[in-house]
């Protein structure tokens, strides 16, 4: 019967893979399908009634899970993890993105055989259920993802079904828009998007980037060239319509023009060059660059064009230390929603008290406790469970169970008189080892020697 379960397991996954790659979707395309490859590959189990088994229940439960439970970090980040043939397994990241961010979700895979991972991005709205995105295209394990709105998001990573193996997931940030001063960066700027103009009577729609007269302006993303002309404001100016976007990119002071109304132009084509004509005759020359959405209002340029951080640098965890049991070394610890002091806290645990590592960095474990609760603990305050802590002695039978849970599986039953090994404890639970038989959780307290 188990057989048969996994046959049919490993023939769903195959045609789910043929299904997502031929209509896998991209950053782009996500706005318009109402389905993602994750999808199309929860249908397919469906389809195959493998929904109603123990393992399908478990993928589908912790695609959800994964949402309620998700962590928060801060980008660029990295880390590492491990997924089980037997434990379904998927993680959230919870993050904060503006629009004009570009991010790159990477996810690499170490096992004995390929392993599809779906990436799926979620808008989160407060009070609303989580809306679809952003997906990555069918066995790709990449996603290229630029948010339309500035509020909070979440990154869902989920390998299919039988597959186990380590895990690498980086997500870093770059400018949705290349920089349109050639040679120089946002570290250029010198004037910013709402500072006060004419006594306050308006505010600057753009920011300001100081270079010299006659260095090339660069077209910063693929589009039309409109307006090319004059205007008392901005002197010589000129647009590019981004339309995959929807804005208006505004180049104004041009000393003069390299392009005419109607033009196609492609990223790093040069539009014109630096000067200060229109009201910037008095000062240095200088690009005033602006971005309009459809409508017309004005919005922040810095986002779309700012550096970025760089790639990822968090030190990763050994990948031998992954799904090991530890507990805690210090009087007490906290696991957190983040891993950093200010994550807020999801569980406050005792000296001695259990907990998994399901991934994370050197610096911050991702765990998850007996009680399910998942989050990042200080590496610092935790130990390995290998050493005991000390010797005890059961007053009476005790079933040793393969959870800390009342209602858990019992291994077998140890008899009064037995000696075991206290490991780790949680919840009214000890983690025990009697000889010649594998740790499993008793109730306590037991008496000491």
């Amino acid at each position: 019967m188990r057989v048969n379960l996994l046959n049919r397991l490993a023939l769903v996954a195959l045609l789910a893979a043929c299904l997502a790659s031929c209509t896998g979707l991209g950053p782009t395309a996500t706005f318009f399908k109402p389905t993602s490859p994750h999808d199309q590959y929860g249908q397919s189990l469906k389809e195959a009634r493998l929904d109603k088994t123990a393992m399908g229940i478990d993928w589908l439960r912790a695609a959800e899970r994964a949402i309620q439970d998700s962590v928060t970090i801060n980008v660029p980040y990295r880390e590492s993890g491990y997924f089980s043939a037997s434990k379904p397994m998927a993680v959230g990241y919870r993050l904060r993105a503006q629009r004009g961010d570009r991010f790159l979700v990477k996810v690499e895979t170490v096992g004995q055989q390929r392993a599809q991972v779906f990436i799926d991005v979620f808008a989160l709205d407060e009070g609303s259920k989580p809306v679809l995105v952003a997906a990555s295209k069918a066995d790709t394990n990449v996603l290229n993802w630029e948010p339309r709105k500035n509020q909070a998001y979440l990154i869902r990573v989920q390998p299919e079904l039988l597959r186990s193996g380590n895990f690498t997931i980086a997500i870093t940030r770059e400018p949705a828009l290349s920089f349109p001063v050639q040679g120089s960066t946002s570290k250029q700027i010198a004037s910013y998007f709402g500072a006060p103009r004419e006594g306050g009577r308006r505010r600057h729609e753009g920011v300001d980037i100081f270079a010299p007269r006659g260095t090339p302006l660069l077209a910063c993303a693929d589009g039309t060239i409109s307006g090319v002309g004059t205007n008392r404001l901005g002197g010589n100016v000129a647009y590019v319509v981004d339309n995959d976007r929807g804005i208006r990119i505004y180049y104004a002071h041009l000393d003069r023009w390299n392009v005419t109304n109607g033009q196609r132009v492609s990223r790093g084509d040069t539009v014109g060059f630096v000067g200060n004509t229109g009201n910037a005759r008095t000062l240095s020359p200088h690009l005033h660059f602006g971005i309009y959405n459809n409508d017309g209002t004005a919005t922040d340029p810095l986002p779309f064009i700012r550096l970025g951080r760089g790639p990822a640098r968090q030190p990763l965890l050994s990948p031998a230390r992954l799904g090991d049991s530890i507990r805690v070394a210090a009087a007490r610890t906290s696991v957190r929603k983040a891993p950093a002091t200010s994550g807020a806290v999801v569980e406050e645990l005792p000296k001695q008290a259990a907990m998994t590592i399901m991934g994370g960095t050197d610096l911050w474990l991702r765990v998850e406790t007996p009680g399910g609760r998942i989050g990042y603990v200080n590496a610092e305050a935790t130990e390995p469970v290998g050493r005991p802590v000390r010797q005890l002695t059961l007053t009476s039978s005790r079933p040793l169970l393969d959870q800390a849970n009342a209602m858990a599986a019992p291994i077998t039953t140890l008899p009064a008189g037995t000696t075991v090994s206290l490991l780790a404890s949680y919840g009214g639970f000890q983690l025990v080892r009697a000889a010649g038989q594998q740790p499993g959780w008793i109730s306590a307290p037991v008496l000491g020697p």
